[in-house]
């Protein structure tokens, strides 16, 4: 895939099921991270699972992202030839 392909397709209209996983990922890794930068000692268990949470929150943004409603660019598409 082309660079300016993927461009397009994250500027693409997102199904607004994914816009709620991207807002659950994007809270996922803001929790995971505040925990990760606390200033008080944190027990290693906890520290490992927010790890885990800003990974999955970050995948979990970025796929929603990138998934299109092909319904709306289709229909943009058709208007346009």
């Amino acid at each position: 895939m082309k660079n300016n392909q993927v461009m397009d397709r994250a500027m693409a209209p997102t199904p607004k099921f994914f816009k709620t996983l991207r807002t659950v990922g994007l809270v996922l890794a803001a929790v995971a991270g505040t925990i990760l930068t606390a200033p008080i000692g944190l027990p290693v268990a906890v520290v490992n699972i927010a790890g885990y949470l800003a990974v999955a929150g970050g995948v979990l943004s970025a796929v929603s992202q990138i998934t299109v409603d092909d319904a709306k660019v289709a229909g943009k598409n058709a208007g346009n030839g």
